[in-house]
């Protein structure tokens, strides 16, 4: 009896999306064929426990082996072991690179060393993520800061170019980076409200303003240290609230521009000089690299708390940090305006992005 067989032969590489997050998220084998199962495979493809269990160790296998050309996603492209279509090979390397939010919450500004990593059995049980995840994603972080910490031009651009990421996903390694190497603190209680992408924008706003890439585009670290010349110079704004007929002249000029503007002006006059020293003591301190990682925690502290026991909404800030900034430009003694637009530009970005009212 003659036997009819349709047969296709072909070499792409047959990757299920779905088993390669369960791959990515730390699932073992089994665990992934539970999950699965649970989802309906079986039925839409009326296979058996045994040919679906066969199928997820396979394809863990063939994880397990493109894992090395994921670590230089360049590598991916040229090799000839996986027929992998460029937008297949796309969708590994961004997965792949994807972390969670919790989890970079957790290490965000803490040095990448092997002591961070052997604190990630207390982030897993914290974040609900598994220990195998958080150890890719941590690697992930280690690696690309590794690669980039000796090249020159724009942080984001050399990400993008050697991991081959999206700019989403490469300006938030941009952040990760930038917080790693300054050591910035983000896991203080004040700051737990803060998200992830909070940081991240504050980060990006640093960067495009206060590092040595904001004058020097080709040099070394130049988006990852600050530029030493300009904390310098922030020391010459103590000027505002050392003069006090300086201080008087600011506040009365702040004072006129807010009048009949908003409800909370009694109480933007009566502390505006000890805000105006706080924001003014921040930039005066940041030559000192202890002080350089209290940032977040010191504009929580200085400026945020106060304005938020004192009922601010969101408009009152951004009013008010408005009138703040150009009043200085009319001070007839003042001469450092172009360094407190540089300063202001970012503490103001960085403030309206942290102030949840």
């Amino acid at each position: 009896m003659a036997v009819e067989l349709d047969v296709f032969v072909g070499n792409t590489t047959i990757m299920d999306e779905e088993v390669y997050q369960l791959w990515l998220d730390g699932y073992t084998v089994n665990d992934a064929v539970k999950v699965r199962m649970e989802g309906g495979v079986m039925d839409e493809c009326e296979a058996s426990a045994d040919v679906l269990l066969s199928d997820t160790m396979d394809q863990y296998r063939t994880f397990q082996m493109c894992e090395r050309l994921l670590h230089s996603p360049a590598k991916l492209a040229n090799q000839l072991l996986f027929q992998i279509p460029p937008h297949r090979q796309a969708m590994l390397i961004e997965r792949y690179y994807a972390f969670d939010d919790a989890f970079v919450r957790e290490v965000l500004g803490k040095k990448l060393s092997k002591g961070t990593k052997k604190d990630l059995d207390d982030v897993s049980a914290k974040t609900g993520v598994t220990l195998k995840s958080c150890r890719r994603q941590f690697d992930n972080f280690k690696r690309v800061f590794k690669v980039v910490e000796e090249l020159k031009g724009p942080l984001v651009e050399n990400i993008r170019q050697h991991f081959l990421l999206s700019d989403k996903l490469a300006r938030d390694y941009a952040a990760i980076v930038f917080f790693a190497n300054n050591r910035f603190e983000t896991g203080k209680r004040k700051l737990q409200y803060l998200t992830f992408q909070d940081f991240a924008f504050c980060a990006g706003q640093l960067i495009n303003s206060w590092t040595v890439g904001a004058v020097d585009n080709m040099v070394e670290d130049m988006d990852v240290d600050l530029d030493k010349e300009f904390l310098q110079e922030l020391k010459e704004l103590k000027i505002l609230i050392a003069d006090k007929d300086l201080l008087d002249q600011h506040k009365s000029l702040v004072c006129t521009a807010l009048r009949g503007k908003t409800k909370a002006f009694n109480e933007m006059e009566a502390n505006f000089k000890n805000l105006s020293r706080g924001l003014v003591n921040i930039a005066a301190k940041l030559t000192n690299t202890r002080d350089v990682r209290d940032f977040f925690i010191d504009l929580v502290e200085k400026f945020i708390e106060p304005c938020r026991s004192d009922r601010w909404t969101a408009a009152d800030m951004r009013l008010y940090l408005t009138h703040y900034t150009n009043s200085a430009h009319i001070l007839d003694t003042f001469k450092h305006q172009v360094v407190w637009d540089r300063y202001m530009g970012v503490i103001k970005s960085c403030i309206f992005k942290m102030y949840h009212d």
